[in-house]
């Protein structure tokens, strides 16, 4: 399954550090990490959000594929729009996650002020 991510300037550090290979552990108060599963969506998140609440103003959209049955453990959510679709996997499943990305993150998208 093809997903994507829309993250800010220290994420994507994160994710550069880990070479390219997972994204970093969530943040005490977030329980939940939504990848997305489609880039247009993913680029709202990164052009409206990111760059409006990030200290650089900077927001980036990650694509990454993660083998189709582990992704089936997760429901799809659709949280406002029908293409506000996002997968939610708990914050303790992370790592698990991560195991289960098929090559490398890559980023495909820069937006910033």
């Amino acid at each position: 399954m093809i997903l994507y991510r829309p993250v800010g300037t220290k994420e994507l550090e994160l994710i550069e550090e880990s070479g390219y290979k997972k994204f970093p552990p969530r943040l005490p108060d977030q329980p939940i990490f939504y990848p997305v599963l489609n880039e247009e969506y993913a680029s709202e998140i990164a052009e409206k959000w990111n760059v409006k609440y990030n200290e650089d103003h900077k927001g980036y959209v990650t694509g990454f594929e993660v083998d189709d049955e582990f992704c089936k453990r997760y429901e799809v959510h659709v949280v406002g729009a029908a293409h506000h679709a996002e997968l939610w996997v708990p914050a303790e499943e992370l790592d698990e996650f991560n195991g289960h990305i098929i090559g490398r993150i890559r980023v495909i998208k820069e937006f910033s002020l």
